[in-house]
Parts: structure tokens; C-alpha cells; sequence
């Protein structure tokens, strides 16, 4: 189980993406786990065979707890010689000469199981042989049959339109996905149980959830049932995730708050140009060169890219860009950008437009929890005029942008209308001081200037 969070102490196992015997390599998706803020894929850190899972869904473990056996390729494909066999057990000694060619081969013993597992492998017509024992000690058990007997298909849904599903008593296999790659959303799986309705018992009370059958027949026209009651607990445990970390960072961190007001004419004018002849999916938006500007400065002010952590400041030796993105349910989450600072702005630009989607649909990968360096939050598009931020422990400084707007401005003894932005930093005053703070505030506004070499 990874830490996917500074303030994380244990996840929940809601679904496993592999089985026994898959191949996997490092960076595959192996699992999805439900964290106080959202379900997060979990990405694999070996390359090999998953040989054993040591968890079931539903369970809740603390961080660092194994989830699986993953054994490396060269190993679980290796058969070691009868002779290297013989030896290792002390029937013949290593200077024995090596059994005639003409030696029949031992026979493969046959799979640890029950005669029930083997009398239900008989009737499915599953050779036992063929098949991988997930029990202690690679035992074969009823499970194991019964999966080589109808292998799972996997159907691509969102985590919180499993559970949804699961609520509805909605089978996955049978909603069309409008989402990305046909991935089924929250929105498919109500949309198709209030196409079919669930048959009502007699008391009138429906088998979808044990709710009311007009309720199942129509859960998007309600508030009630299962599936409220899914996203009520996601929202409580989000806010109480939020509310301990913020109250840690009031508590342990004496912050110091710094502004500055940029003029964004020159960055807007190139924006302007460099999306005039480019699809309006290709074309950058004011965030993005602020992100671009932030992840720069932290670079050129590495008293602020960093943790505090044993008493001390630790600088980072990349910039982790964390952005915070708000959820459609409450809450917010920040993960990770990393070397934001060396991306192309199109490239940056594609890469948060990914993040932010992946973000509100569930499924957002373990690569992108781990603790960013510096983080940026903006709620410009809220209509705020500024934002000062309370710092993520154990980062030592957030930068906030409020919204781009129009503004009267003073250049070169003139008075005249210009987009401006005000730029905030909130400043762990153990790391660093106010110069330090204004330092980089300043580093942001001549980058902005530049908006070409960005």
C-alpha cells in the first residue's frame, strides 16, 4: 500500500485490475484504492508475474501493508534441472554424473488442492494442471476453478460508477460507456437502471438497492437511496481528510503572506497570437503560463521548492508541481506535475487538461499523489480577486493566482486598462523569510514578462 498523500494513513481495496499469473511492468495499473479524498489508480513498481494478491476487496490497510507477490519474469518462467533438484535435496551429490539422456522426466506433481475443488474441476472440465493456486502455499481453491472456468471480462467504469452499480444492482457489462474510451460513468449506470427498472417485491419495495421502485426507476430525479448515501460518505470523509491536514498546517506552520500584482499584457498579447491559427483544442488558456511561470520560479528560488521535515529544510531536487482541482462533489485534491518546469506550454497544456479530467472522472494514477514540492492553486475562475493559501505540510510555500481581469494600471507615468493578475505566496517562516518570498513573487512577474521563453 503507497503513501498517495502526506496525510494518508491507510487506503481501501475496492477492485483489483490483474489476476494471478498476469504479466505485468512497471507503471501498469494493478489496482484501484479508496483513499479520504478520492480512488486512485495504483501503479505497479516492479515488472514481472503477479504470482499471489494478499488482499481482497473491501479491505482496509495501513500504508506500506503488501497487496501482492510479483515475482520477475526470468524466475516464475525458470525450471531448474532434475539433476540441480536431486542435488538441492541431497539424493545425489553435485559431483554425480548427470542422469543418462534416455531417463524419463519426473512426472509434475499434481496441484495441492480438496477433493472438492478437484471434483468441481472434473464437472467444469478445468485441468487442474493449468491452473494457478492463489491459496497459502500456491494451493488450488474453489475461486481459482471457478475463474479459469468463466475468466472475468473486464468492463472499463470509473470507481465510482462500480460502486453506484453496485448500489443499483446494475450489471456493468450491460450499460454503453459515454466516457473516455467508452469507459462507463455514473451518468451511463443511472441513465440505463432508469431505463430498466428493477421488478418490485411485494412489499412494493424494489430489489435495486432496497429502495422504493419509482426511486430506482428515476435515481437521477432523487436525492435519496444508496447511491446519495455513497456520495454523502465520500464527501464527509473528504472533508474531514482536508480539515485534519489544514488544521495541522495552522497549527505547525507560522505562515507569512506576500502579494504582488502582475501585468499580464505582454503574456496575454502572445497567447493571443500563438492560438489564433491552432484548433481550439490545441490552444493554451491563461492558466497555463501562470503554472509554467510558478514551476520556472520555483527553480530559480529553490528556498521555496521543497519539505520541512526532522526539524529542518529539505530542497527538492525537482520541481513538483502539485495544482489543486476542485471536485464536482466538495473538495479538492493536488496531485502532482512533475518537471513542469521543462515542458513545452503545449505539452503542459495537453498534460493538465488530462490531469484535471482524470481528476472528476476517478482516475487519477499513484505516480500523481506523491508529495508535490511547491503547489499552486487558482480560483480566478470563481471570479476571486486573490487567494491566500494555506500550505500543504511538509511543503514551505503555495502560491495562489486569483482571476486575469482588467484593471486600472500605471505604466510609465500613464493610467490605462490592462489584464492583470494578483499573484499571492504563503511562506513557511521556518524555511524561508519574506525577501525570500518577494524574491520569488518577483522571479514570477519578469518570467510573465517573457511569456515567449517559457
Amino acid at each position: 500500500m503507497p503513501t498517495l498523500g502526506a496525510d494518508m494513513e491507510q487506503g481501501t481495496l475496492t477492485e483489483w485490475l490483474v489476476r494471478p499469473g498476469d504479466h505485468v511492468t512497471k507503471g501498469d495499473p494493478v489496482a484501484v484504492i479508496e483513499t479520504a479524498k478520492s480512488d486512485i489508480e495504483v501503479e505497479c513498481f516492479e515488472s514481472g508475474v503477479i504470482t499471489e494478491l494478499l488482499a481482497e476487496p473491501g479491505d482496509v490497510l495501513p500504508v506500506g501493508s503488501p497487496l501482492a507477490q510479483i515475482t520477475a519474469e526470468a524466475e516464475a518462467g525458470a525450471v531448474p534441472p532434475a539433476a540441480d533438484e536431486k542435488a538441492a535435496s541431497g539424493l545425489v551429490s553435485p559431483k554425480s554424473p548427470a542422469a543418462p539422456a534416455t531417463a524419463k522426466p519426473t512426472p509434475p506433481m499434481e496441484p495441492v488442492t480438496s477433493p472438492l475443488v478437484r471434483h468441481l474441476a472434473h464437472d467444469k472440465h478445468i485441468d487442474l494442471a493449468t491452473v494457478h493456486g492463489t491459496g497459502r502455499g500456491g494451493r488450488v481453491t474453489r475461486s481459482d476453478v471457478e475463474r479459469a472456468a468463466s475468466p472475468p471480462v473486464r468492463v472499463r467504469a470509473t470507481p465510482m460508477a462500480r460502486r453506484v452499480a453496485v448500489e443499483l444492482n446494475v450489471d456493468l457489462a450491460a450499460v454503453q460507456g459515454t466516457g473516455d474510451a467508452g469507459a462507463v460513468c455514473v451518468a451511463d449506470v443511472r441513465g440505463w437502471a432508469a431505463a430498466h427498472p428493477q421488478p418490485a417485491s411485494p412489499d412494493g419495495r424494489s430489489e435495486a438497492g432496497n429502495v422504493p421502485q419509482t426511486a430506482a426507476a428515476a435515481p437521477h430525479r432523487t436525492t435519496n437511496g444508496p447511491a446519495a448515501e455513497v456520495r454523502d460518505h465520500h464527501r464527509e470523509s473528504t472533508r474531514s481528510a482536508i480539515a485534519a491536514l489544514m488544521a495541522r498546517s495552522q497549527r505547525e506552520i507560522p505562515h507569512y503572506y506576500l502579494s504582488r500584482t502582475i501585468d499580464l499584457t505582454r503574456a496575454m498579447a502572445w497567447m493571443n497570437t500563438h492560438n489564433r491559427d491552432r484548433p481550439v483544442s490545441q490552444r493554451l488558456l491563461p492558466a497555463c503560463l501562470l503554472l509554467k511561470a510558478a514551476a520556472r520560479a520555483a527553480r530559480e528560488v529553490p528556498e521555496t521548492n521543497g519539505h520541512w521535515t526532522d526539524g529542518r529544510f529539505r530542497p527538492a531536487g525537482t520541481v513538483r508541481l502539485g495544482v489543486a482541482i476542485a471536485l464536482r462533489g466538495g473538495g479538492l485534491v493536488a496531485p502532482v506535475l512533475r518537471d513542469a518546469d521543462e515542458d513545452a506550454l503545449p505539452q503542459l497544456m495537453a498534460r493538465l487538461k488530462d490531469l484535471v479530467n482524470r481528476v472528476r472522472t476517478g482516475r487519477l494514477k499513484s505516480s500523481e499523489t506523491g508529495d508535490p514540492s511547491i503547489t499552486v492553486t487558482s480560483i480566478g475562475d470563481r471570479g476571486a480577486d486573490a487567494v491566500y493559501g494555506v500550505i500543504y505540510p511538509p511543503q514551505v510555500a503555495l502560491v495562489g493566482f486569483g482571476t486575469v481581469q482588467e484593471r486600472p494600471c500605471a505604466v510609465d507615468g500613464l493610467l490605462g486598462i490592462r489584464p492583470t493578475v494578483v499573484a499571492t505566496l504563503a511562506g513557511d517562516h521556518r524555511a524561508s523569510d519574506g525577501a525570500t518570498g518577494a524574491r520569488y513573487l518577483a522571479t514570477v512577474e519578469r518570467l510573465l514578462q517573457q511569456p515567449e521563453e517559457l
